[in-house]
């Protein structure tokens, strides 16, 4: 694409660049090591009261790289981290990607047979795991190819007395920790004793190793690994830090740039953000282990003074209408960064009016690192689009032959730029599906480009309802439910209907007791065309999510179909 093919640079903020010098770092070996030695005292994670500072995180993470290499394992090997946000984390990822290995981040809350299909196709030869989901482990281990287990507790780096007070009341009061036999474990405080006697052989590694395996987040059926190289994620780090660069700067200089990392770190958006982009500039992310507790996230945030939250829509919702909410100070907020799945207009003007600082919506996949797209961090209105392309990234739409369609017109987005994946691990067929000639990747998302170069998401395609011939796409129907006082969260599906082929059925959770199915289509009426219009409604108390907060629809056809 030439300049005039790119309307969307018109949209950048002053001093963001056109394009990144993507040669700027060999590997993310590179990042952390620059950060280690700029920013030694700084802390660079807090955890329930204890902070890990960079100078701490390189020791620990070469001593855990130096026992990880006294296994065995061979160069480009893969290692499974099953992990929440504890500062385990980030020393585990360090260590791996040091020793010369690969990052296989699992999603803790798995089931045995999804965890032992996810260990089965990275063909992973260790696992760091918590002892809260060594049940699980257990009861796959012996079908996988895993043969090093290092088990850790959620106190293991707080030090002797809390530590141990918080491994007391998580195995014996709250009773997190099942019962469990894998007699070839070696505790994490264990594995780093023995790290200190071996010495960490740096190895040869530069931007086209493979860096992670990122499976996609399994809501659109079998789970693949999205092989991000080193080079991917460091283009995306860099493009993400010059995107937010203009509202970075109105940090005050003697305040150290702080994150909320409410999101899960194995999750790309967090491990992007809250991980990559926060280390290279010397911020600190505060850990939160269970965002699902909006009383606990208060009252840790409470004790903090911050500046980025990037979150999800269910979690801006979820702390914006909580009675908590003003016991933290929001006012040094400078980024607010919706992703992974569509913000909802009544929920960025709700938390605009209660923080002051507007929700930039973003756009990404695990496929791309995942950034791809993302309104300007100086505007100070909620578009409901997901912006412009960042920095070195070319996005148009097209149909299901691969034609650019006109401007204005929906069609398949598809991606180009450094940060997109190699391909899905081993699976040359589903690579070759997704990926153009010319090397753009096809997301799957049925979305539309305006004039400026602005683009908004109308729906997953495997999500449209076709209502007689007309598509329905449930963002919209969503959003517009959403606006609905008396609503606190909702989602829409297609259901099999004898006349038209499918209907609209939507599933709302309520926020005001009183509200009534014909209020909720009252208000649908005066939105929505009638072909749009939901057939059936559904009061829930919650909503089935991924551990992320997206709103698994998939699971809510099947709970119909069963």
């Amino acid at each position: 694409m030439n300049a005039a093919q790119k309307p969307w640079l018109s949209a950048y903020p002053e001093g963001v660049p056109a394009e990144i010098d993507t040669s700027a770092y060999g590997s993310l070996i590179d990042v952390m090591q620059e950060s280690f030695s700029r920013f030694g005292d700084r802390a660079a994670f807090s955890f329930l009261g204890r902070s890990l500072t960079y100078r701490e995180l390189d020791r620990l993470s070469q001593v855990f790289a130096a026992y990880l290499q006294s296994l065995g394992l061979v160069l480009g090997d893969r290692v499974a981290i099953m992990l929440p946000n504890t500062l385990q984390y980030p020393i585990a990822v360090a260590a791996v990607l040091r020793a010369g290995f690969v990052v296989v981040n699992v999603n803790p809350l798995y089931t045995a047979r999804e965890l032992e299909a996810q260990l089965k196709d990275a063909d992973a030869k260790a696992i760091v795991i918590l002892e809260n989901f060594g049940a699980t482990l257990q009861q796959c281990l012996a079908r996988t190819s895993v043969k090093h287990v290092v088990l850790c507790a959620m106190g293991d780096r707080l030090g002797w007395l809390k530590g141990t007070l918080v491994n007391h009341v998580v195995r014996h009061v709250k009773k997190l920790v099942p019962s469990f036999a894998l007699p070839m474990a070696v505790r994490f405080n264990d594995a780093l004793a023995q790290g200190e006697r071996h010495t960490l052989t740096l190895p040869g590694i530069d931007g086209n190793d493979l860096a992670v395996l990122q499976y996609t987040g399994g809501t659109t059926g079998v789970a693949k690994g999205a092989e991000l190289l080193h080079r991917n994620l460091v283009a995306n780090m860099l493009q993400a830090s010059e995107w937010c660069g203009p509202a970075l700067k109105r940090i005050p200089a003697n305040e150290i740039p702080t994150f909320v990392c409410a999101l899960p770190l194995y999750h790309i958006f967090a491990f992007n953000v809250n991980l990559l982009s926060c280390m290279r500039m010397g911020g600190c992310s505060i850990l939160i282990p269970n965002p699902r507790d909006i009383p606990a996230v208060c009252q840790e945030l409470s004790k903090h003074r911050f500046h980025i939250f990037p979150a999800v829509n269910t979690l801006f919702n979820a702390l914006a209408n909580h009675a908590d909410f003003v016991k933290v100070d929001w006012s040094r907020l400078v980024v607010s960064l919706g992703g992974g799945t569509a913000v909802q207009g009544a929920v960025a003007k709700l938390w605009l009016e209660k923080t002051g600082c507007p929700i930039c919506e973003a756009y990404g996949l695990s496929e791309t690192s995942p950034a791809a797209s993302s309104n300007p961090v100086s505007s100070q209105t909620f578009t409901g689009s997901i912006g412009v392309p960042l920095p070195s990234t070319e996005m148009k739409i097209i149909d299901d032959d691969g034609n650019e369609v006109p401007v204005g017109e929906p069609g398949e987005i598809a991606i180009r730029g450094p940060q997109v994946m190699a391909g899905y691990w081993q699976r040359p067929d589903e690579t070759a599906r997704v990926m153009t000639p010319d090397g753009f990747f096809k997301s799957g998302d049925v979305g539309i480009m305006d004039e400026r170069g602005y683009f908004r998401i109308v729906d997953r395609k495997k999500d449209m309802i076709l209502v007689s011939g007309f598509n329905v796409y449930p963002n919209e129907v969503e959003d517009v439910v959403a606006g609905l006082s008396g609503v606190l969260e909702c989602a829409v599906i297609g259901i099999p209907d004898e006349h038209s082929g499918e209907v609209v059925k939507l599933v709302v959770v309520k926020k005001d007791p009183a509200l009534t199915q014909a209020q909720v289509l009252d208000h649908c009426r005066q939105n929505l065309t009638g072909y749009k219009l939901p057939r059936v409604i559904e009061f829930r108390t919650e909503l089935p999510k991924t551990p992320v907060g997206k709103v698994l629809r998939r699971e809510l056809r099947e709970q119909k179909q069963a």
